[in-house]
């Protein structure tokens, strides 16, 4: 589907009616990677409606020359979210850096936030800034191994668990990037402009609406120990790191990813049905 804005197209996917939650993917993938986390979870769960967009510069959506910094995607986004759901409360999930912009729009939206969800969540822009640990491959599948070309070979040893859906995921994801895109991920991707200008996690007032920040013990990319830094932001906030599992934490831990995000939906739904 495509969102006509006033200097910009979103693409993006709908699923489902009821309540609407919008659903933010990572760097360098467009929709499907975050989709393909989170349908599993709604299978078995009605009333939602369920919005994947393609940030600009990924997938569907083109990157503009104008758009220069991580405050004009954040832009466009909160611009999608006030054509396609206006003045509507929702819900917001995002993963990597799709946390960090989710973490923008509680900034800028707070008062129609229904609940939160950070999934290896890029906590600080700079990586050089970030805690993170040392990549440690857990779990080696020889025979997988054996069966890929020398490039999937070296993406695959960034998994702290080996697995064929990982690598599936990876041949989804990679096989959607192309040279337009990429240039301009790479000028966003520059430290001056991948950072926000202001500081994401300095809000006025706490948020109320049930969260949930889920990371990996092994996540040698986004790391777990910032995240403990914005919990207090969310007195309603579960915090869960899990061993095993990197930043493809729900694919390596998907029995438990599931379990804690349907939780998280449970609470969700009672704080709205509750409350509003």
């Amino acid at each position: 589907m495509e969102c006509e804005l006033q200097d910009i197209t979103v693409h993006y996917e709908l699923f489902g009616e009821g309540k609407p939650i919008i659903l933010l993917h990572g760097w360098s993938t467009d929709h499907r990677h975050i989709m393909s986390d989170m349908e599993p979870v709604f299978r078995q769960r009605d009333g939602w409606k369920r919005i994947y967009l393609d940030l600009p510069g990924h997938g569907g959506t083109p990157g503009k020359d104008w758009i220069t910094n991580q405050d004009k995607i954040l832009d466009v986004v909160l611009d999608f979210l006030d054509s396609i759901i206006p003045g509507q409360r929702f819900a917001v999930a995002g993963a990597s850096l799709g946390a960090y912009l989710a973490r923008g729009i509680i900034h800028h939206r707070p008062a129609l936030i229904d609940g939160l969800l950070l999934t290896v969540p890029v906590i600080i822009a700079d990586d050089t800034k970030r805690k993170v640990p040392s990549h440690v491959t857990l779990v080696i599948d020889p025979g997988l191994l054996s069966e890929l070309g020398a490039e999937e070979v070296e993406n695959l040893q960034g998994a702290v668990v080996q697995s064929r859906k990982v690598i599936d995921y990876m041949r989804a994801n990679f096989s959607s990037l192309n040279e337009t895109g990429l240039d301009f991920q790479a000028r966003i991707r520059e430290s001056e402009n991948y950072a926000f200008s202001f500081d994401v996690d300095a809000l006025p007032n706490p948020c109320p609406a049930p969260a949930l920040i889920i990371c990996g013990k092994q996540d040698s990319v986004a790391g777990y120990r910032d995240a403990w830094e914005i919990l207090a932001n969310f007195p309603r906030g579960t915090f869960a790191v899990l061993d095993r599992a990197g930043h493809f934490l729900p694919l390596e831990q998907e029995g438990l990813f599931h379990a804690v995000v349907g939780e998280w939906l449970d609470r969700v739904e009672e704080y709205i049905d509750k409350d509003h």
